[in-house]
């Protein structure tokens, strides 16, 4: 089962926890065993697990990529976002999930994130239940 999510962004850069999300397809897909596939078809936002239990890790994830790969760096692009694609680039734009028992399986402090970097924007997001 294929689902397509919009999700609109509030900032140019922001993480967002669409894990709940995720859990609703696997519970609407009715698949008891499988996989999620979560894909973002953009090239300045991307797709992470991270920690869950203190908000100031997607903070921390913002400020170490803003210091690391700067807006003013100088880059050709004309259009002035190559640190978002670079972002996007290294943080990844899918990543799987294993269900077990009707419940995808996370650790216990993670969560999964919409990463944006280019916004605010409005984005589309697929989710992709396979059965085994």
């Amino acid at each position: 089962m294929l689902y397509k999510y919009n999700i609109k962004t509030n900032k140019r850069e922001e993480l967002i926890d669409i894990t709940n999300l995720i859990k609703e397809c696997v519970i609407k897909s009715k698949i008891n065993s499988g996989i999620v596939i979560v894909f973002v078809p953009h090239t300045t936002s991307a797709i992470t697990i991270n920690e869950n239990g203190d908000p100031n890790v997607k903070k921390d994830i913002i400020k170490f990529l803003n210091e690391k790969i700067p807006v003013d760096y100088g880059f050709s692009h004309y259009e002035g976002n190559s640190d978002a694609h670079i972002k996007s680039s290294l943080m990844g734009n899918s990543l799987n999930l294993i269900i077990n028992s009707g419940n995808i399986i996370l650790g216990m402090w993670q969560s999964v994130y919409f990463c944006e970097f280019d916004g605010p924007r409005n984005r589309e997001l697929f989710i992709k239940v396979i059965s085994d």
